[in-house]
């Protein structure tokens, strides 16, 4: 018998079950973007380090970054593995040129930089993404995990109508699902830590959480036009405002089989209330 969910030091291994309820989880939220006239994309599982740099996110997320490196072939001699530390030591490593990224939509970002949209753009992606965490706790909060986003770029009226629109199609599927979530506002460091723009954030949030019982399984995001500007992304010559809807897939896994109490019960939960809405 095949477990249906396993997790070991933030890393999860999904059964036929979970990855069933998964796919459909995804092709639900994914179905919402190409409704909305999304067009569907892939971005690079992993990103170059120096252009996730231009976007502050080291400065505004170091606690959750992770790098890759190759090995260095010249030490591998001086440097070799350790079996008591069960890893390579930092010897052993060329600088790390790559990112791995903690969020679906900056591949989008950066795949778009330097360009001039010819109209108002929505894209989904689905991708693998990995933040440090002080601690892991099963399907819960993981190493690695999948998330669908689905993202707007353009003027502010249709980055705002994307989250206006995101935020009711949320709270319906919640409604038909019987899993109470909380909206609460949260805080967005996307943003200079002080002066105007910090200000501005406190006066007008632009981060909503949708959580079930204290935990973040999808988030509203709006960034005004920081990424329109940090990646020369425009429309009409003027940097393009970007929001964003997230999904994080095995964090709605954990909450539907906690409030449903088993995987075919969640599953079942899942196809009626994607039909309701």
């Amino acid at each position: 018998m095949i477990e249906t969910a396993i997790e070991r030091n933030g890393l999860s291994a999904l059964g036929p079950e979970a990855t069933g309820l998964l796919r459909l989880l995804d092709d639900t939220f994914a179905g919402w973007g190409t409704e909305a006239g999304a067009l569907a994309m892939t971005m690079p599982p992993v990103l170059p380090a120096a252009e996730l740099k231009k976007l502050d996110y080291y400065d505004n997320f170091p606690h959750q970054a992770i790098l890759a490196a190759p090995l260095d072939l010249a030490s591998r001699e001086s440097a070799p593995f350790d079996d008591q530390a069960g890893a390579f030591p930092q010897a052993a490593l060329e600088p790390a040129g790559l990112g791995l990224p903690s969020a679906a939509c900056y591949g989008i970002y950066l795949h778009h930089a330097g360009t001039e949209l010819a109209a108002n753009t929505l894209i989904t992606v689905v991708g693998r993404c990995f933040r440090k965490e002080t601690h892991y706790e099963n399907l819960r909060r993981l190493l690695g995990f999948h998330m669908r986003e689905i993202v707007a770029l353009g003027t502010r009226e249709h980055v705002e109508a994307h989250l206006k629109r995101s935020t009711e199609r949320i709270t319906a599927f919640a409604e038909a699902l019987d899993l109470p979530l909380r909206n609460e506002a949260a805080t967005d460091p996307f943003y200079d830590r002080g002066g105007a723009r910090l200000l501005l954030q406190q006066l007008s949030p632009v981060k909503h959480e949708f959580l079930y019982e204290d935990l973040a399984i999808a988030s509203v995001n709006v960034h005004r036009n920081f990424f329109g500007e940090r990646c020369d992304i425009t429309l009409d010559g003027e940097p393009v405002f970007t929001s964003c809807v997230a999904f994080g897939l095995e964090r709605w896994l954990s909450a539907l089989t906690r409030r449903h109490g088993s995987w075919p019960a969640a599953t079942e939960a899942v196809l009626r209330a994607a039909a309701a809405v």
